[in-house]
């Protein structure tokens, strides 16, 4: 070849014909004959246009999602959803950073797409280098108990609605009830079901059920001389509006509220919060280090927000607020009884579903690795200082690690349960998460669950319960409930626990007057509920052993079965019975840590009473 004989190259091309050009692509993909037997593979060459435009012209990357959003019908309102102000801008960043030919992709059409791609097994952990240490062999000898009983609160999910309104539709066809501006489609005239004062089944919390809760929690505990020990809130304080009806300001304005009720109407120990996946803007959202600034800090307003409010109210120290803005709003504290508080921001092991919640798009980037923001890097050092110093330690979340394996992913979770065996039983005395709406516990076991007995079992995550259950898109319920543990002092382990609840089916009843609030009664007892035929002293801590034995009485009494059913429930008419298959799932969930060990060893379709 020489200068005489050139082959001209196409002139670059502009970015609105890029576009163009991605928009026919898919439509050309999708009506090929090659692909009429192969979806996973259809959908895995759209995701690699979609790269190539993410890249080459990122400003085109949330028009072309909508296009994508159109031909499938994602959404009803493509152009709300995926504008560059919505989640457009998020799934562009995703797509130009994502191994879409590999894991990464396969798991987007999985989630993101409906199925299109089978799900990926669990990748195998390689723990090399890990574990700064191994564990001790023999372990410490456990803490002896001082004899000392802590009450601590466990609250979960709050969901407050500032735009809650009183009278308004309360049985709405579409989005979050209770609204002005939402009605019944049958009837867009008349109110159908006026929204009670203190909240209703398919609305989130009102201010007034806030107000009237809180203070009453105190007195339903037994503490309102002496107050809690402390509290802790295993996050979601925003409600349930799609991302479009929700702003930065509209969040940090509910977590400032709330933190503030939470000091000021508790009037207790410290409360310990985490952030949940409704905690951010857009909703769920958590950009890991790896991606560099500026789109590794792009949620960092959060972070520094969250963190300022609890060091204001006291809750944390300065070298907690610091690891905070470094560790997404994680933190550690190191409380003066030797209890260590390690929380975490389990936005980085939550789930995608399109269906209903819509969580961390960011975990479907190099999702081989299952540490990629290095938050489990951040609690094994933590949990390894603890170990150093003879402290025990409660890990805080919201995203539950286990139970039937729907709510968090495989990898990480699997991550998190090594973890958990290689510190426990002597390091960690107690996992709390939120999320679920419901009341549940998962078992941890040595050794990846390989041996399921009571020898073998190492410690417990419970998952803390609402003040008021929604059914917009969260659990269908129809009480408001909360939990205070009873803590051994020295040893930090569960003796006991005690749930009330409130039945919002009869809030209508309390309009129209001011002398009464919602009434609260104590719904159970677990040591009382669970333990009638397991031979335990009365100070023995409710650990993994007797949790086990609980698992065990399960299997073997279906009465059992159903009043586990019922609280998971937390009492609702709408619980289904449990029978069957129903009843060895039940029991298989909650011997599942991880979403890793649930999903490849349990009965599907069971994990909500709904």
């Amino acid at each position: 070849m020489t200068p005489a004989d050139p082959h001209p190259l196409p002139p670059k091309a502009s970015e609105s014909f890029l576009l163009n050009n991605a928009i026919h692509q898919i439509q050309s993909i999708t009506t090929n004959p090659i692909f009429a037997n192969d979806a996973c593979g259809a959908c895995i060459a759209t995701l690699e246009v979609g790269k190539m435009l993410a890249m080459a012209a990122p400003d085109q990357g949330p028009a072309w999602i909508i296009a994508l959003c159109n031909q499938f019908h994602f959404e009803s309102n493509c152009e709300a959803s995926f504008s560059i102000n919505d989640m457009g801008g998020v799934v562009t960043q995703v797509l130009a950073n994502a191994d879409v030919g590999g894991l990464d992709g396969q798991m987007l059409c999985e989630g993101f797409f409906g199925g299109l791609c089978p799900a990926a097994l669990t990748t195998p952990l390689n723990l090399t280098g890990w574990f700064a240490k191994p564990k001790p062999n023999p372990l410490p000898p456990p803490k002896t108990p001082s004899g000392k009983r802590l009450k601590v609160l466990h609250i979960s999910d709050v969901h407050l609605d500032p735009r809650y309104s009183t009278g308004s539709e309360a049985n709405c066809t579409s989005s979050l009830c209770c609204r002005a501006n939402n009605f019944a489609r049958s009837s867009p005239n008349v109110t159908l079901f006026p929204a009670p004062r203190y909240g209703a089944y398919l609305c989130d919390t009102p201010f007034s059920l806030m107000l009237a809760a809180l203070p009453s929690i105190p007195i339903l505990a037994g503490v309102q001389q002496t107050g809690f020990d402390f509290t802790v809130f295993t996050g979601d304080l925003v409600s349930h509006d799609p991302d479009f009806q929700l702003s930065r300001d509209y969040v940090k304005y509910t977590e400032a509220v709330l933190y503030d009720l939470f000091k000021r109407e508790l009037n207790s120990g410290p409360v310990y919060p985490v952030l949940g996946n409704h905690d951010t803007y857009n909703q769920a959202q958590d950009a890991p280090h790896a991606l560099n600034p500026p789109l590794a800090d792009q949620f960092s307003w959060n972070y520094d927000h969250v963190s300022s409010l609890w060091e204001q109210k006291g809750w944390i120290p300065e070298s907690a607020v610091e690891l905070a803005r470094a560790h997404y709003a994680a933190y550690m504290v190191k409380r003066v009884d030797g209890l260590r508080i390690i929380t975490l921001n389990t936005d980085f092991f939550g789930v995608l579903s399109f269906t209903g919640y819509r969580d961390n798009l960011f975990n479907f980037i190099n999702m081989t690795v299952p540490d990629t923001s290095g938050m489990l890097r951040f609690l094994t050092d933590e949990l390894q200082d603890a170990e150093d110093a003879g402290d025990r330690a409660w890990i805080l979340g919201h995203v539950l690690s286990g139970w039937d394996g729907t709510n968090a992913l495989l990898n990480p979770t699997n991550l998190f349960y090594q973890i958990v065996d290689r510190f426990s039983p002597h390091v960690i005395a107690g996992i709390f998460w939120g999320h679920t709406h419901e009341d549940e516990l998962s078992i941890f076991y040595a050794n990846n669950a390989t041996v399921i007995d009571a020898e073998n079992a190492l410690a417990v995550s419970w998952v803390g319960l609402v003040i008021q259950h929604v059914g917009v898109i969260a659990t269908m319920t129809l009480t408001a409930s909360l939990t205070c543990h009873v803590v051994m002092q020295k040893t930090f382990d569960i003796v006991d626990a005690f749930t009330w609840m409130a039945d919002v089916n009869s809030f209508p009843e309390l309009d129209g007057q001011t002398k009464f609030g919602p009434t609260y009664r104590l719904e159970y007892s677990t040591r009382a509920t669970y333990g009638a035929n397991i031979t335990w002293g009365p100070n023995d801590p409710l650990n993994a052993t007797w949790w086990h034995l609980v698992s065990e009485q399960l299997e073997q009494n279906q009465s059992l079965v159903t009043a586990f059913n019922t609280f998971q429930g937390k009492s609702s008419v709408r619980t289904q019975p449990c029978t069957g298959e129903c009843a060895v799932a039940k029991v298989c969930y909650m011997r599942s840590g991880s979403s890793s060990i649930a999903v490849e060893n349990c009965p599907a379709g069971f994990g909500s009473v709904q």
